[in-house]
């Protein structure tokens, strides 16, 4: 009996030779990166961004690309909903002309943009949600944040569920008091923690005590240790990394450390440590503590991946979706968040002086993933 992959009869002498032969070694054409546009300051002290136009030339990389596609990917810190406000409300203009946010470009067309490409900040406003505040005076607090939970909400966000949920929500409920110095988006905070990763944030409840511990950031006066479970055995116990970061001109969401000669990649050193090796039915993994002197975006899972060693649960950086189990092929593992977690804070109180040293366990579901792994042998 025939097959049916079979080509009908009569068509069974098609050939695809003549296909094969055309397309040999030829390889499939790679996206080119969309540069980033930078916009210089007006120099006149009454310039107003509000009422601006800046105008530029579309890349030859954005043939091909819609128009909000493109300017999301060419302006740094701009959401692609944001661009499409902007489009919409008649702010874009190509070759003189109002337009859609799904034009198609070809490259080279003349582009005007009214208007400071983000829209103003949102004021952020209380929300009874539980935090496990793990310590707390008049000049600051230390709070053990959750997974999934976002720090503040984003500037392009609107009175929806972004700017729901967010730890300054729920300080602004909890706390009498809060710095100014972040703008009122960020009321109190010095320093920021990735939505996906968990562990001890610092909230200044003022002005001064925000500038000073500012200061102690930078001056890497703060010393910050993570715990962090990742894919294979890093081969020594100790290693420090030295790899300035940038964002990727491809996918925006994402950093990398591919673009450390160029000049927006900024300084990241990163030190890990080895606390444990794993060989488990679900591949190998080792449980590693990483003290970071910097606080680059993504620091740690950009690092980690560039050892060719990415995050558990991180799958923008590489991480897989469900980890199969060599013994039971139909009982996968998964992880909906990143096994990152910040687990030490140690610096000196920037009104007392006292020496500050907070630790936060891990979390439950990193405990119990821990466990799992460990057990199946």
């Amino acid at each position: 009996m025939p097959s049916k992959n079979m080509l009908p009869k009569g068509q069974r002498h098609h050939s695809v030779r003549a296909e094969y032969r055309a397309t040999r070694g030829v390889e499939e054409a790679v996206p080119l990166p969309v540069p980033v546009l930078e916009f210089e300051d007006d120099a006149d002290p009454d310039h107003d961004p509000a009422t601006a136009i800046r105008h530029f030339i579309a890349d030859p990389a954005a043939a091909g690309l819609r128009l909000d596609q493109y300017l999301a990917q060419a302006i740094p810190d701009i959401s692609r909903a944001r661009v499409q406000l902007l489009i919409e409300s008649g702010q874009v203009r190509v070759n003189g002309n109002p337009s859609k946010p799904k034009i198609k470009l070809v490259g080279g067309e003349a582009i005007e943009i009214e208007g400071a490409p983000r829209p103003e900040p949102l004021h952020a406003f209380p929300e009874n949600i539980p935090l496990d505040i793990l310590h707390e005076d008049k000049y600051l607090a230390v709070i053990n944040k959750p997974a999934g939970m976002m720090v503040h909400a984003g500037s392009g966000a609107t009175e929806d569920v972004r700017n729901h949920g967010t730890l300054v929500n729920a300080l602004l409920h909890h706390l009498n008091s809060l710095s100014e110095v972040g703008g009122e988006l960020r009321p109190g905070i010095v320093h920021r923690l990735d939505k996906q990763t968990s562990g001890i944030i610092l909230v200044a409840k003022d002005d001064s005590t925000h500038r000073k511990l500012g200061e102690m950031f930078s001056n890497r006066r703060v010393a910050k240790t993570y715990l962090a479970l990742v894919h294979g055995h890093v081969a020594k116990d100790d290693t420090t990394i030295n790899l300035p970061i940038a964002r990727d001109l491809i996918r925006r969401i994402r950093m990398t450390t591919r673009r450390a000669l160029e000049s927006g990649a900024r300084t990241a050193v990163s030190h890990v440590h080895v606390l444990e090796r794993i060989a488990s039915a679900y591949g190998n993994f080792t449980l590693v503590e990483v003290k970071i002197e910097t606080g680059r975006t993504h620091q740690i899972r950009v690092h980690m991946q560039s050892l060719g060693h990415p995050v558990v649960g991180d799958n923008l950086y590489g991480a897989p979706h469900n980890i199969p189990n060599a013994l039971d092929p139909e009982s996968p593992l998964s992880l909906d968040r990143n096994f990152l977690h910040a687990a030490q804070l140690s610096f000196l109180h920037p009104q007392t002086s006292k020496a500050m040293n907070l630790e936060a366990p891990l979390p439950p579901e990193l405990q119990s993933f821990l466990e799992t792994i460990r057990t199946a042998k």
